[in-house]
């Protein structure tokens, strides 16, 4: 199966880890990422709440791109980036006047037909079985807090599961062996680009996350947004050091915890980039 693919800007800084593992996973499974050629920003930066037809624009010209060549689908990793195609589809296809206003701006005749999904959509969607059947190392030692975050789950126009209760990662998950936890934070927000504005709101919004994750008992969190991950991995630092009750959890991408259960090596999955260790937890891959 061949799906477009929009990689976004952090993937070539400091989320390649989850692209890396990303790309070996889907191959592994039978999805074929095709990267969007010339791609550019989505605008999941401050273009969308500062300017409306800016960052639909953005967002069209890739949604345009993927149309080019030919592809009905296109999947990113990047919940934010994720977000702002999704929506901007979802208003294309509805507005015929901003369609024809975007495709003015960007130059391109985008007939506004792609579906966005988001990369867990796209692994869920592959037979159980198959995944299974990929697995060679149990992940039994894991006791797995998903976090979702806000971006896959809201707004209800692009939802991509229960906005409260969402449970298409857990699933995938379950495939390795590992031991999913149900507990309450699952789709509380990290505080997202608050991080480089107020890191006193994020160090507080993440120490709840980690606390509500220590209560579960859960060994190790795991995301599917890049944001949420790098907020998760660095802020708890601060987090454990000023609230001396938290105990420092992993953070891992949910396609680390894949590639590690079909038996590749933690360097290939990039474990080894995080700033909370990971070496510990890892050693108990069964």
């Amino acid at each position: 199966m061949k799906v477009a693919y929009y990689p976004g800007c952090e993937y070539e800084t400091n989320a390649k880890d989850y692209e890396a593992s990303a790309k070996i996973v889907c191959k592994n499974i039978g999805v074929d990422l095709v990267e969007i050629p010339d791609w550019s920003c989505c605008g999941s930066t401050a273009a969308h709440s500062t300017d409306h037809l800016l960052a639909v624009s953005l967002a069209a010209r890739n949604l345009a791109l993927v149309e080019k060549i030919g592809f009905d689908t296109v999947t990113a990793s990047c919940s934010a980036c994720y977000q702002r195609l999704a929506l901007a589809q979802a208003e294309l296809a509805q507005d015929k006047k901003l369609l024809e206003q975007v495709n003015e701006i960007t130059g391109y005749d985008y007939k506004a037909t792609v579906k966005v999904s988001s990369i867990l959509e796209i692994i869920a969607g592959v037979d159980e079985e198959n995944i299974k059947a990929k697995v060679t190392k149990s992940m039994e030692n894991f006791r797995i807090a998903p976090y979702y975050g806000c971006l896959l789950v809201r707004p209800s126009k692009v939802k991509i599961d229960d906005p409260e209760n969402p449970t298409i990662m857990d699933r995938i998950l379950q495939t390795t062996g590992a031991q999913v936890v149900d507990w309450s934070h699952k789709t509380e927000c990290c505080g997202a680009s608050l991080s480089v504005s107020n890191n006193d709101i994020v160090t507080a919004m993440v120490s709840r996350i980690i606390k509500a994750a220590n209560a579960a008992d859960a060994n190790c969190i795991v995301t599917a947004c890049a944001l949420c991950h790098l907020n998760l991995d660095y802020y708890q630092s601060f987090v454990t050091q000023t609230k001396g009750a938290l105990k420092e959890t992993p953070i891992f991408y949910f396609t680390q915890i894949l590639g590690l259960a079909m038996g590749f090596s933690k360097k290939e999955m990039g474990v080894e980039y995080n700033i909370t260790d990971t070496a510990e937890l890892v050693k108990k891959v069964v």
